[in-house]
């Protein structure tokens, strides 16, 4: 769909919306720079959390995250498959008992791990199209097992067993011939490593993993991949005294060939998550449905009840599209990021389901993008008179816009943060009539065009000083 100009209809806004216009400069603006720096940073949180975010990731808004790995082959129940089996999960147990032979291993699992439909180049043209502007791949999640012929993983890496490819170069590869920006997500602990085991029957009192993995991982990961994201995880078990995640940032920071661009989350330690870090992750799913004063993420999944791919999901388990549109405005008109998961196949396949949701976010950004990207929070976040209508504001203050999950039946919208002036105008983006509308002293009543609801999963008003 192309974005159409339009016929606009002369309104202000109730809320402080003066002849200045929409002047709203909060203490989170600090917190997004054009990232250049020679300071030097110590392993301390008060050090580490004095870096600024480097601004593209509050401009992306929309990302992908990707879970894929040794869990896409049975492909049932979650990622957490082999936890599930070894803890006695009894659906799990009945699925294997089923299905092979008693003295099968999840190792096995891996020789089935083929990604033979596996491209990069289509893979890189969906992300595109969907309008995403980062992606976060799992390099590695808690099973252990690398997207990438680590030398710290010997003989369980995408190498050696499995696929045969470099599959988080592949990515990178494509990835970068675009303008998204490419991120990798990392699992701190793995369920199984006899390492890590020791680790913690020693109550992490020695650090044998962190030293001999976890720590030299990251290091080959980031010098070799240069990713803009390092998306950590898997760290709720032990303190970040343990992991060294202190120390880990401030090479991260100081050092790193990426030092300059990289962001990171918050899952370094007991306790540390939605305190310390780049942006905060908080919880699966996290979304406050209101405006929060550091940068955070709302990382979820269209498929409701898993990361991975699952072969006997249903067509009410995915969210719909306008569900998904829902998330990503209401995120982003609170501060958030919104980082959207798709679980491929063993064979490297983004099902049609998948597709259809990714390429519906695109359309619907094409034409309503302005109100997403580049963006920051207003005084309202969702409207005092509706609860349907979320607010964002452009970067340079000048466009105000106000996201409408819910038409009326009866076509006219009330707002109650809004009042007329002759000094602003109203545009409905991707239509082009004039849009009538009257002012009483409680609210602004605004007449849609019916012929502009079409099915959509939301519609946008923009609201801006008329230059004439």
């Amino acid at each position: 769909m192309l974005f159409v100009h339009i016929s606009c209809v002369i309104l202000i806004l109730c809320v402080s919306l003066s002849e200045t216009y929409i002047n709203v400069i909060t203490k989170r603006d600090e917190d997004f720079v054009s990232f250049s720096t020679k300071a030097k940073y110590v392993p301390t949180w008060s050090s580490l959390d004095s870096r600024l975010l480097p601004s593209w990731y509050d401009e992306a808004k929309f990302g992908i995250f990707i879970h894929w790995g040794v869990f896409s082959v049975p492909s049932f129940s979650s990622e957490w498959f082999w936890s599930y089996w070894k803890g006695g999960l009894k659906i799990v147990n009945d699925f294997m008992k089923q299905r092979y032979p008693p003295n099968f291993t999840y190792q096995d699992f891996a020789r089935d791990f083929t990604a033979e439909f596996f491209n990069a180049s289509d893979w890189a043209e969906l992300f595109q199209a969907s309008g995403a502007k980062y992606i976060v791949l799992t390099s590695k999640h808690h099973e252990g097992y690398t997207m990438w012929p680590s030398k710290y993983s010997y003989s369980w890496n995408s190498m050696d067993v499995g696929p045969q490819k470099d599959l988080v170069g592949e990515l990178a590869e494509a990835i970068h011939k675009t303008n998204i920006k490419f991120g990798l997500y990392h699992s701190l602990f793995e369920w199984y490593n006899p390492l890590y085991i020791a680790d913690k029957s020693n109550n992490f009192t020695t650090d044998k993993f962190v030293t001999q993995k976890v720590i030299p991982e990251l290091h080959e990961l980031i010098e070799t991949y240069k990713p803009d994201i390092i998306w950590s995880d898997g760290e709720a078990e032990a303190t970040d005294s343990y992991w060294k995640s202190k120390e880990f940032l401030a090479w991260l920071y100081n050092e790193s060939p990426v030092r300059d661009t990289v962001v990171v989350n918050d899952r370094w330690g007991i306790n540390i998550a939605c305190h310390h870090g780049g942006f905060y992750t908080c919880t699966d799913r996290f979304n406050p449905g209101v405006l929060l004063p550091h940068k955070w993420e709302n990382c979820m999944t269209i498929d409701k009840k898993s990361w991975g791919y699952r072969r006997n999901a249903v067509l009410s388990d995915y969210y719909t599209l306008a569900g998904l549109v829902k998330e990503l405005i209401i995120t982003v008109s609170c501060g958030g990021n919104l980082l959207m998961n798709v679980g491929p196949t063993k064979d490297g396949i983004i099902t049609p389901i998948y597709e259809e949701r990714l390429r519906g976010m695109g359309a619907w950004l094409t034409v309503n993008g302005e109100a997403i990207y580049n963006t920051k929070p207003w005084t309202v976040q969702n409207d005092t008179l509706t609860g349907s209508v979320w607010y964002t504001l452009s970067k340079n203050q000048k466009q105000l816009y106000a996201s409408i999950l819910e038409w009326p039946d009866d076509n006219i919208l009330l707002l109650g943060s809004l009042k007329l002036s002759k000094s602003f105008q109203i545009c409905l983006l991707g239509y082009s009539s004039i849009i009538p509308w009257k002012q009483s002293d409680n609210n602004l009543e605004i007449s849609l065009p019916a012929n502009a609801h079409r099915g959509e999963p939301a519609w946008v008003l923009r609201i801006k000083k008329n230059i004439d």
